[in-house]
């Protein structure tokens, strides 16, 4: 005689090999927020260029936010952005800010915190939704021309996510660092406008 009735042993395999399952992907999710501990929690980036202009004619494109999206990598991503400017026309407390509802342009604030005249100027960065960062931009010279050095640096904090995804941060932040500075020595090295006429 055939019946319906499941096996008794089956459920319970079937059950055991369910918590098998569970425990195995509890503990590779322990793994993984583990390894994310293990991961860097600060990262820096850093990208140079070399200017065929002095730093007298250089420092001033770094030095004043109001130049920023003469040669920003993120400008030209949202012609629909929004920007203003807050604090002093030169000099610490420059704020520039942006909002954009393109994702990889995003919203946020940077502000001059500290400024050496003619060589560095120290920026610090909050973003809307994701933390803050600091970055620099030092001018150099070198025989008749300049380098310029772009620097980020962002903690990470115990967030093991976020420390994945630094991972990334180099080649990401990277990439946009070598487009601005690019940008910037194009504009550096153009030759002066003249009047019509001239």
């Amino acid at each position: 005689m055939t019946t319906n009735d499941e096996n008794p042993n089956s459920n319970t395999s079937k059950k055991k090999i369910v918590g098998w399952v569970a425990i195995g992907l509890a503990a590779l999710i322990v793994l993984a927020l583990a390894g994310g501990f293990l991961m860097p929690r600060h990262r820096v980036v850093s990208r140079s260029t070399e200017i065929a202009a002095p730093p007298s004619d250089v420092f001033p494109l770094v030095g004043d936010l109001r130049q920023f999206n003469e040669w920003s990598p993120w400008f030209e991503r949202d012609p629909q952005a929004t920007y203003t400017f807050t604090g002093p026309t030169d000099g610490v407390g420059q704020t520039f800010h942006w909002m954009s509802e393109t994702p990889d342009v995003g919203s946020g604030s940077m502000t001059i915190t500290a400024i050496e005249p003619g060589e560095e100027v120290a920026i610090a960065v909050e973003f809307a939704d994701q933390g803050t960062a600091e970055t620099s931009l030092a001018v150099a010279a070198k025989g008749a021309g300049s380098v310029v050095t772009w620097d980020f640096s962002t903690d990470l904090g115990l967030n093991p996510i976020a420390r994945y995804f630094g991972a990334s941060i180099d080649e990401a932040v990277g990439a946009d660092f070598e487009h601005g500075l690019a940008k910037l020595k194009a504009l550096a090295e153009a030759p002066p406008e003249t009047p019509d006429g001239e």
